[in-house]
């Protein structure tokens, strides 16, 4: 279900920076983000358009599976988390998120 007359901070979450994620930001020109648990693609493509400016080509989305946790005698699962894998227009970058990496 598309969520109508959002804020990209409805939408993302928080970039996932990490040595995998930064080795994609470099080689191949995508970036990781966690995302809503009801956000769509068009949703994710829109928000990324207006927080950076950039022109997305492509947006993969990942449901990550919940995890079994535990506190002390309580044993709970993790909450429903979904990533989004988006590729950029050629030439275009996140400037934020690439100087952050590397």
């Amino acid at each position: 279900m598309a969520i109508h007359g959002f804020h990209y901070a409805d939408i993302l979450v928080a970039p996932v920076i990490s040595e995998r994620t930064n080795d994609l930001m470099i080689l191949e020109n995508k970036y990781v983000f966690m995302i809503t648990e009801r956000a769509t693609k068009t949703d994710v493509k829109r928000a990324i358009h207006e927080r950076f400016g950039v022109d997305v080509k492509d947006v993969n989305i990942i449901n990550l599976p919940r995890k079994p946790k535990r506190a002390g005698r309580f044993n709970y699962m993790s909450g429903k988390r979904r990533k989004a894998i988006v590729s950029l227009a050629e030439g275009q970058q996140i400037r934020d998120l690439t100087e952050a990496a590397g």
